[in-house]
């Protein structure tokens, strides 16, 4: 069965900084592109950050470009996303996601989130 168990989330003031992590089991992790989503309450699903299976290609909204990297430790079997500067409009509760493939067009599980809050 597949798990993604998402954790660091937390309350930050505008410019502040979070990291991020996803537990991932119950698959071959290394074999599967992985993303990075969020949803802001009453609104719908945003990719904001995705990396294929190997770790080489990376690709971001333009809505955080330069701000948010993603990352994963194959040997560990975890992804992470690092977040900066953090804006208000950044608030959400942010899911990780395994991909169908290597590549990562095409997602099937998801976490349970964790609540990332921005204010001052």
């Amino acid at each position: 069965e597949v798990q993604l168990v998402e954790s660091g989330g937390g309350s930050v003031q505008p410019g502040g900084s979070l990291r991020l992590s996803c537990a991932a089991s119950g698959f071959s992790f290394s074999n599967y592109a992985m993303a990075w989503v969020r949803q802001v309450m009453g609104k719908g699903l945003e990719r904001v950050a995705n990396i294929d299976s190997g770790g080489s290609t990376t690709n971001y909204a333009d809505s955080v470009k330069g701000r948010l990297t993603i990352s994963r430790d194959n040997a560990k079997s975890t992804l992470h996303l690092e977040l900066n500067n953090l804006k208000p409009e950044d608030a959400a509760v942010y899911y990780c996601a395994k991909a169908v493939d290597s590549f990562g067009n095409y997602y099937d599980s998801w976490g349970q989130g964790t609540q990332v809050t921005v204010s001052s």
